[in-house]
């Protein structure tokens, strides 16, 4: 994860359970948002029995196929051996692993196949013994927020932070899809400056902007639930952005880093457009064919491009001026063709 002083945001691709169970599916994301210039890949790894009951109720009952959404949780699960090809083929693919743990066992499981950081999931805030479990790998954390109090945040900052390499807090709401209204990105200062750590969004919005217009503010890390497509079945696919969108995401992002990191001396870009201002700028040329000693007046004389002679800005100071040599019509004035500039020491 990026460090509070980064200049690099992680973007985080959520795939949560958008593969519907299928293995297939799960290695399909890690390629498509390989593809998409993220930086990481995140499912979520849940363990039915160890985590859930047939009494938890749908979120949103969507499956067609399972009765409870405990069954569901089953359904979503992984073995051991299938979690660490995962994990392969996403290292193989340049991207970090991160899974978010649901239960103690889940813990142990992603312990074992190995994850780049942990995700601590809104619905998980105050769960102690998970906490304390994951806390003891040193591993670095990312907090998300989405349903709970600034002084509970208070509190499980000083509880994680003396015990992680690195941590970052996570501004997120939890409504899917979240409305512009409810991003909320006034808190990623708040975080910022109340807790002293690393800060970024989780964003539910299922598009693009919120992200970019984080990336301006600066944050060390971009999660966002990611679909294939808008057509593809699931809960989660209307706060989701489709992978083709996680690209223009993933450059926009780097495209506003690179913004932020080089401010302009307004000075020292002029002197380097130079050349190009003459380009595009218009020199002080006669209308018409003008003889010597001729008093000019305004419509003896025109502006055209390039701006390699007496600029347009000069027209005004040549009006009443005696002119010093012949001049053909659309030839351009030099510095001492007019009394003006010669008594100016021009």
């Amino acid at each position: 994860m990026s460090s509070e002083t980064s200049k690099h945001c992680t973007i985080i691709a959520e795939v949560a359970q958008a593969h519907d169970g299928s293995l297939g599916m799960a290695h399909a994301f890690i390629d498509a948002v390989a593809r998409a210039g993220a930086d990481a890949v995140k499912f979520q790894t849940h363990l039915a029995a160890a985590e859930s009951s047939p009494a938890e109720p749908w979120r949103v009952k969507f499956s067609y196929q399972d009765a409870t959404r405990f069954d569901y949780w089953k359904r979503m699960e992984f073995t051991e051996t299938q979690w660490a090809g995962l994990k392969e083929h996403a290292m193989e693919k340049g991207l970090q692993f991160l899974s978010s743990p649901f239960s103690i066992e889940a813990v142990e499981l992603l312990t074992r196949v190995g994850v780049t950081a942990w995700k601590v999931a809104s619905g998980e805030f105050n769960n102690t013994p998970l906490l304390e479990r994951l806390l003891e790998t040193r591993l670095p954390v990312l907090l998300s927020t989405g349903m709970s109090r600034l002084a509970e945040i208070e509190t499980a900052v000083e509880r994680i932070r003396p015990r992680t390499s690195s941590l970052t807090v996570l501004q997120c709401t939890s409504e899917y899809p979240c409305p512009p209204e409810r991003v909320g990105l006034n808190m990623l200062h708040v975080f910022r400056r109340r807790f002293g750590c690393g800060v970024g969004l989780s964003d539910h919005s299922g598009t693009i902007y919120p992200g970019l217009a984080a990336a301006t503010i600066g944050i060390d890390a971009l999660e966002v639930h990611v679909t294939l497509s808008r057509e593809m079945f699931g809960p989660d696919v209307k706060a989701s952005v489709t992978t083709g969108e996680l690209r223009q995401l993933s450059d926009g992002v780097r495209f506003i880093e690179r913004m932020r990191m080089n401010p302009v001396a307004k000075d020292n870009m002029a002197a380097e457009l130079a050349p190009v201002r003459s380009m595009f700028s218009k020199s002080v040329a006669a209308r018409r064919s003008l003889a010597a000693g001729q008093i000019l007046c305004g419509d003896d004389l025109t502006l055209r491009k390039p701006g390699t002679g007496i600029s347009a800005g000069q027209l005004p100071t040549l009006i009443g001026r005696r002119l010093r040599r012949d001049l053909a019509a659309g030839e351009f004035l030099r510095d001492n063709d007019v009394e003006i500039l010669e008594a100016a020491g021009v």
